[in-house]
């Protein structure tokens, strides 16, 4: 019985820390062009290897949220 309580709290314990590290993290950015500096109204941000994106407003602006790892 001793047991079962120990690995009882173990897995709980084990389970917290894998949603805390688990966590999606929101991304934040202006896209501009080189040369001008100036911002690009409806580029395309892609996460890497996924299938995840959005485009940027009228101002170059893009918020997007990605996996933490």
């Amino acid at each position: 019985m001793n047991y079962l309580i120990r690995g009882l709290v173990l897995f709980c314990l084990n389970l917290t820390v894998l949603l805390a590290v688990a966590q999606d993290r929101t991304v934040n950015g202006t896209i501009t062009d080189q040369l001008t500096n100036e911002p690009l109204a409806g580029a395309s941000v892609l996460v890497k290897g996924t299938s995840k994106g959005t485009s940027t407003d009228s101002d170059g602006k893009f918020s997007l949220i990605v996996p933490a790892n």
